[in-house]
């Protein structure tokens, strides 16, 4: 983890390139730089046989083609031991008859969490928060979502994301508020006073989807 540990902590911003590592997860080693080459969510939560937490994976292991068919692999972090990552993963299976298609890595010594920001150094316990980084095939981190311990994610709201990343990286166009997949998307603005049109919307006009 060496790499991860020389960020500061929390410096981590949109635009940024991941700081690599190497940790055991519950599929073994993984490396983030393993990653290169595909999109990447890697999000931490709070703990282990938690409530909230636990509604989160079993919705991500039921959304896992989702996230695969846009070429996106989700890896989960907590600072709990791999040991309890293991009989978590199993209580899932057991419990909601979901297996856990993707790792989760463990941080006992806090080092990722800390360099990534998912853990305030002012909390009162070493429990992450619910950080989600959006990172793209070279690496660099696009978007980030961070929730209280007590607020669930959305994943749904992920998979927008996701979608709307991909498609303004693909085409020159912007999205709207709430855009879905398939909603018309905003053009990009003039930027000088000889591009400006006639339209009334020239500043905010809206094209079909590409």
């Amino acid at each position: 983890m060496s790499d991860a540990l020389q960020v500061k902590s929390g410096s981590l911003r949109i635009g940024d390139r991941t700081p690599d590592f190497e940790a055991r997860t519950t599929h073994g080693p993984v490396k983030l730089s393993d990653y290169r080459g595909r999109w990447l969510i890697f999000f931490s939560h709070p703990a282990d046989f938690t409530p909230v937490c636990t509604t989160e994976f079993v919705a991500l292991a039921r959304h896992q083609d989702k996230f695969e068919a846009m070429g996106c692999a989700l890896l989960g972090l907590s600072v709990d031991s791999l040991y309890a990552h293991l009989a978590w993963v199993r209580a899932i299976e057991d419990r909601f008859e979901v297996k856990i298609p993707f790792p989760i890595v463990e941080d006992p010594s806090m080092a990722i969490g800390h360099a990534f920001g998912m853990i305030d150094e002012n909390a009162s316990d070493s429990a992450a928060m619910r950080t989600s980084y959006f990172i793209d095939p070279e690496g660099v981190i696009r978007a980030t979502t961070c929730y209280p311990h007590n607020v669930g994610r959305s994943v749904d709201e992920m998979l927008r994301m996701l979608a709307a990343l991909q498609l303004t990286d693909a085409q020159d166009v912007l999205t709207p508020e709430g855009w879905q997949p398939g909603d018309d998307v905003l053009a990009i603005p003039p930027l000088s006073d000889q591009d400006i049109s006639r339209e009334e919307d020239w500043f905010c006009h809206l094209v079909k989807n590409p």
